[in-house]
């Protein structure tokens, strides 16, 4: 693996979070596909870093099932697993239902006016920048979760989502951002209006696209999953 140094190292700042940080979007940019040995010794040397925080961000990593360690031939960039992907799917959903539910009926004209911002910033990436709608989309997830006090609770999902954020990434290669889009419209419209019920159902439906996406994405890219389903 060649390791991209573009993004530098803060040598005043703790070393292993950035380059856990810098190697877990890579690899779910999927710019390091399933497969790649990773080199400890490359990394250290490409950042001008010791081995002890490459050590310890490839431990994190391996604790989110992104790469996996294999005796006496090397750490390597995972495969995605489909398991883990559904169960991510069913604890965000679990989550993000009750979140803009409660939202709903508190229904906030600040947070509504944030939305809106953030709606008219996803409109112009949609058409030429999938990456920055991702990071957008992101946001967007992040800022209804905080505005309903449950910043933990987004934690959590943020732990644990890794592998669905992978086919993501893949997602808009095959889908429309601008799908996407409506469906934060429409869950943005329904906090607004103070529908809970309308809320709950467009968040699930929206995180349920995966649910017919993954199997579709799995089918042209197969080299990237793990084909035991785990």
């Amino acid at each position: 693996m060649q390791p991209n140094t573009q993004r530098k190292i803060e040598q005043r700042a703790p070393v292993g979070p950035q380059l856990y940080r810098l190697l877990r979007e890579r690899i779910i940019h999927n710019e390091l596909q399933p497969g790649t040995r990773i080199s400890e010794a490359e990394i250290a040397a490409a950042f001008s870093v010791s081995r002890q925080p490459v050590r310890e961000a490839f431990i994190k990593l391996a604790e989110e099932g992104l790469v996996e360690v294999r005796p006496q031939r090397g750490t390597f960039v995972s495969k995605i697993s489909q398991a883990a992907v559904m169960d991510a799917r069913f604890v965000r959903e679990a989550i993000e239902a009750d979140i803009v539910k409660l939202l709903a009926q508190r229904r906030d004209t600040t947070l509504a006016t944030e939305l809106r911002r953030q709606l008219a910033e996803q409109r112009k990436a949609a058409t030429t920048d999938p990456d920055r709608f991702i990071l957008l989309d992101e946001m967007f997830h992040r800022t209804l979760a905080e505005a309903a006090g449950k910043a933990r609770a987004w934690a959590v999902v943020e732990g644990l989502k890794a592998q669905m954020d992978r086919v993501r990434y893949l997602s808009l290669i095959r889908f429309p951002m601008s799908k996407l889009l409506g469906q934060h419209e429409a869950i943005a419209s329904t906090i607004t209006e103070g529908d809970a019920a309308g809320a709950e159902r467009a968040m699930r439906g929206h995180l349920r696209e995966i649910l017919n996406d993954l199997p579709a994405i799995a089918g042209e890219n197969p080299e990237l999953f793990d084909a035991s389903g785990a």
